[in-house]
């Protein structure tokens, strides 16, 4: 049962002592009920967020912001043309743990909402690419998770190993995610400092002069150093500000993103499917099996054949890589820590239908098949067409193998089609 807005506030004198509570009021974050929350006006004329954990899970994630706001030095602070929420005390509530941090004002827009042009995708764009600008020290020096491109892409794989090994994933989405794990230009990047997948909703804007601007960033628990793409992942969500809100990042970031960047964002959104289905499989919860198997059928079918990643991207040593993934995939389900249940259904679902409906356009289908994410890579040609005819010696080249069920023929003939496309395009 949710804790009400007076047990809450009655709870700060707890992690404050000497402080005293003059007013209360609700809070409504779109936590989807895993924080209860309330606003609390002090007599020293301060507002405060109180702010409980409902579950394992969320207190992890209470503890990792905590941990995160203290690591935030007065310098790091400073950099930041933003302002991060300031912890000013903690306190044991129950079995769980009450958290008093100082309310920062602002607004926030979903991702779906973010409108195209000057004002809040731009400052979206410009906010992240400050956080990605931040020295690397600041995150290892805290003890806080770095990791490497090849251990960024080993989670992928893992990821896509145990969703493959529910026996529920669409082949279309396995061959077109093991091509592109395959694909060594799409990992060649710079790692950074990144939120670990951010949401537009974490920002809080203010307009300044009659522009919405980013004035505050309030979840920081998956501060790390890692993949830059995984923060810009949300786009797909926001096609039509999405070009802006890149165009944003690029204007501010320190460094030339590399060529891949959107590639990536793209992947790890598609992968959210896949982590739904993983959640849902662990969890032994059927109707978020189904749920994630209704998204990953509409993102099959929105995708159709289209690679994810372009033609010149890919050589045959990654082609031959992506065949051997799908051939010799067991169904063991291996650990990742890419796990995690801090899902939005309705956010997954959104992007599955309109993925669906912009699947006819062909403008979308130069470098990736949807207008919905505009991932697009200015300097990527088209894909090769597919072959429709038979090329006995591609197929020589590949390892003979006894028949077999329909779908391991199925498999076989998509990998043989895509090592004459690759072909077709040297």
């Amino acid at each position: 049962m949710a804790r009400s807005p007076f047990t809450l506030a009655a709870s700060v004198t707890s992690a404050l002592p000497r402080a005293v509570v003059v007013g209360v009021g609700e809070l409504t974050e779109g936590a989807a009920g895993r924080f209860d929350a309330a606003v609390a006006d002090l007599d020293d004329g301060r507002r405060v967020v109180v702010r409980v954990p409902t579950s394992a899970d969320a207190a992890d994630e209470l503890a990792a912001q905590v941990r995160v706001l203290r690591a935030l030095s007065a310098g790091v602070r400073g950099v930041l043309p933003f302002r991060a929420p300031e912890v000013l005390g903690e306190a044991g509530l129950g079995a769980s743990r009450v958290v008093v941090c100082d309310l920062l004002p602002g607004y926030r827009v979903e991702a779906a909402h973010v409108p195209p042009g000057r004002g809040v995708a731009e400052s979206l764009g410009a906010a992240i690419a400050d956080v990605h600008a931040l020295p690397t020290s600041v995150v290892r020096d805290a003890g806080l998770p770095s990791r490497t491109p090849a251990q960024v892409r080993d989670e992928a794989e893992r990821m896509l190993d145990r969703a493959e090994a529910t026996g529920l994933l669409p082949f279309a989405l396995l061959r077109r995610w093991s091509t592109a794990l395959a694909a060594d230009a799409l990992w060649r990047f710079e790692a950074a400092v990144t939120l670990g997948g951010v949401e537009p909703t974490a920002f809080l804007l203010e307009d300044v002069d009659d522009i919405p601007t980013v004035t505050g960033l309030l979840d920081w628990h998956g501060l790390s150093v890692g993949d830059p793409a995984a923060d810009l992942k949300w786009l797909a969500s926001a096609p039509t500000a999405a070009e802006d809100v890149y165009g944003g990042y690029l204007t501010r970031a320190h460094r030339a993103p590399d060529a891949r960047l959107r590639d990536r964002a793209r992947l790890h959104a598609e992968l959210e499917f896949a982590k739904w289905l993983v959640h849902g499989h662990a969890a032994g919860s059927e109707s978020v099996v189904a749920d994630a198997v209704a998204l990953l059928e509409s993102l099959a079918e929105g995708v159709g054949e289209t690679p994810l990643v372009s033609t010149d991207a890919v050589d045959v040593d990654d082609a031959l890589a992506s065949v051997g993934r799908m051939s010799d995939a067991t169904g063991e389900i291996v650990d990742t820590s890419m796990q995690t249940d801090a899902y939005d259904p309705s956010t997954l679902s959104m992007f599955a239908q309109d993925t669906a409906a912009d699947d006819g356009d062909p403008a979308a289908q130069v470098t990736q098949p949807l207008e919905l994410s505009l991932f697009s890579d200015d300097d990527a040609g088209s894909p090769a067409p597919r072959s429709a005819g038979t090329d006995h010696g591609m197929d020589d080249a590949l390892p003979s193998e006894d028949p077999g069920s329909a779908h391991e023929q199925e498999r076989d003939e998509s990998a043989r089609n895509a090592l004459r496309r690759w072909r077709a395009a040297e």
